[in-house]
């Protein structure tokens, strides 16, 4: 019964016999493209999204396969830390274009992946990242500052006491004197008042 009742399905129209036509160059091949989709123009044409523009991963917080430098380290080591060089190679150099892009004022706040979130995101990060490098700079020049005035202190004591040990140790080498040439100066004194008559 099951078998009377199913109706068949009708035949499909055969489609056209076409030529190959391979194209000699690409303006054939742009042509033979464009004559396919006019054959059917009520057929919509599927236009691609922009392709979005490339941001790394982000760095991860807490790395837990730490690579170490003992040795016996195998073959395949080699390939892995090749990998994350260059990741990390492409993580600096976009930064940098990021930085480049907001010194020379061209920056578009959709530069990341069109979401308004991530380019968000994206410029806070890098907006953080120079106020960092600023504070770092800042605590670079106190603490030369801070170096130099301990120097200075340091240098100022040194030279006192070297002044000091040079006074003490004249004034000793004076006082044995004294002691050995006071009867020279008796003498060195009555030959100036012989002189002043």
């Amino acid at each position: 019964m099951a078998a009377d009742e199913a109706v068949p399905k009708p035949a499909r129209p055969k489609k056209e016999q076409q030529p190959l036509i391979i194209p000699k160059n690409a303006t054939d091949e742009q042509r033979l493209k464009l004559e396919r989709l006019m054959r059917n123009p009520d057929k919509p044409a599927a236009i691609p999204e922009r392709q979005k523009e490339w941001t790394p991963r982000t760095a991860p917080e807490f790395v837990r396969d730490v690579m170490g430098s003992s040795a016996g380290a195998g073959s395949g080591e080699f390939h892995v830390y090749r990998h994350l060089r260059r990741r990390e190679y492409q993580r600096q150099e976009f930064m940098d274009t990021i930085t480049d892009k907001q010194s020379h004022g061209d920056f578009s706040p959709l530069y990341a992946s069109g979401s308004a979130q991530q380019s968000k995101s994206a410029s806070s990060f890098c907006h953080d990242q120079q106020k960092l490098d600023d504070d770092f700079q800042k605590k670079l020049l106190d603490n030369k500052l801070l170096q130099e005035e301990k120097t200075a202190k340091r240098r100022l004591k040194r030279c006192f006491f070297f002044f000091f040990s040079a006074c003490t140790t004249i004034n000793k080498i004076f006082n044995r004197c004294n002691k050995r040439f006071a009867s020279i100066q008796l003498n060195l004194s009555h030959h100036h008042l012989l002189l002043l008559i």
